[in-house]
């Protein structure tokens, strides 16, 4: 009988300590490792993995299918091939997130897009595995430096938001097509079983920014939470460990839509920019909260003033909401953790891109005469957004209550 209760007490204390691996939710709280409460403090790696006009300082090309159309037109589809392989390799390196680190966060959001793990074209390759090998590194550097790490799918078939965001086609298909919906879980479930052992991963942020507010949303959005439901199904078949974060609709800011969680380890994410900084911007996530007894989080915000990126923050952490502030690094830019100086010349290719180009003809009317001096300056500016070469701006990491390490 003393063999028998010692072997359960052991499993039992085996079964406990398995149980603190992974970063968990208890009520309204998402539960670090040692037990306790972890309020999620970081940043996203936005642009590197999901490119975005406007971190390229672009206004008319706004996703990363119209600037690489762009820039091919420039320079040729081989020179961007070897360009977007150099922009993922050097763009965020161990040494952005040893920064990370040091400066005092505690977790990072990284945004991508669906097709990293398919045969479709998508910055010069079409590797199915491409989003595992990217995705392995950093994680690797992230595990090394103890930083939790969400993955969050920017981009979905058929487009789950209708605008830039998803570098889709802008309407949100997502929701019209059985076939996008069933490639979405299918790649959610095949991240998952890759990644369902990780204990650095705290979880899966599903569909960023889902449903643009431009459509009829009111047919669109009784789709939402079924297809939330349904990509966590597939993620479940596999994985029991990580976090669902289910975000709401209308760029994440509508929880009307949802009704009680389904999930027993799920974390309700919101999206706040260019706001007033008082409570009854953020009461109605609040109130979810408190009616479903469900931690929430705010995914992305920031982009503003060093006093409003303050502000904000301690509202925030008042109502014990963790946050990610965006971006971590842009070109010419003090509203973010980084910044770095694009070169000289390149207005020229910016006002390549807000030059008609609708036909083959305006297209070659607007092209520079130099090709060859539009090649450099593509090379200086990924020269130029190299760690070595960033700038951390004081104001914005310490309106964050973060360290600015020494570089």
């Amino acid at each position: 009988m003393k063999k028998l209760i010692t072997t359960v007490l052991l499993a039992a204390a085996m079964f406990g300590a398995n149980a603190q691996k992974f970063i968990g939710v208890k009520g309204k709280d998402i539960i670090g490792t040692d037990g306790k409460p972890f309020l999620i403090r970081g940043t996203n790696l936005g642009n590197w993995l999901v490119p975005e006009g406007y971190m390229f300082k672009f206004k008319k090309i706004n996703s990363q299918r119209l600037i690489n159309e762009a820039l091919t037109e420039l320079v040729g589809p081989e020179e961007m091939k070897l360009f977007w392989k150099t922009f993922q390799d050097t763009y965020i390196t161990e040494a952005d997130i040893q920064f990370l680190k040091a400066s005092g966060v505690n977790s990072l959001r990284i945004p991508f897009n669906y097709k990293l793990f398919t045969y479709e074209d998508y910055m010069g390759q079409n590797n199915p595995n491409r989003g595992f090998e990217l995705l392995d590194r950093v994680i690797g550097w992230c595990k090394k430096a103890n930083l939790y790490v969400i993955l969050d799918m920017h981009c979905a078939p058929g487009g789950q938001t209708g605008d830039n965001i998803d570098d889709g086609n802008a309407y949100p298909f997502l929701f019209t097509s059985a076939a996008s919906r069933k490639l979405t879980a299918d790649i959610w479930r095949k991240i998952a079983d890759h990644y369902k052992n990780e204990t650095i991963i705290m979880g899966y942020d599903l569909l960023n920014e889902p449903i643009a507010h431009y459509f009829d949303v009111a047919s669109i959005n009784p789709h939402l939470e079924p297809t939330f439901k349904e990509i966590t199904a597939a993620v479940r078949s596999v994985d029991k460990n990580h976090i669902v974060f289910i975000g709401g609709a209308q760029w994440d800011s509508n929880f009307k839509v949802f009704g009680a969680p389904f999930d027993s380890k799920s974390v309700y994410t919101f999206h706040k920019y260019w706001t007033d900084v008082k409570q009854d911007v953020i009461q109605e996530y609040i109130d979810y909260r408190n009616k479903y007894n469900v931690p929430i989080y705010v995914g992305e915000t920031g982009e503003n003033t060093d006093q409003w990126v303050h502000d904000f923050r301690l509202l925030c952490e008042k109502n014990n909401i963790g946050w990610h502030y965006w971006p971590y690094k842009k070109a010419d830019n003090d509203k973010g953790f980084m910044s770095f100086k694009a070169p000289e010349g390149y207005d020229e290719i910016i006002e390549y891109t807000e030059k008609p180009r609708g036909s083959f003809e305006e297209i070659r009317k607007a092209a520079p005469a130099d090709r060859d001096k539009i090649k450099k300056v593509l090379w200086a500016f990924l020269e130029s957004s190299k760690f070595a070469n960033c700038i951390p701006q004081k104001g914005y990491m310490e309106a964050l209550g973060l360290k600015v390490p020494a570089k």
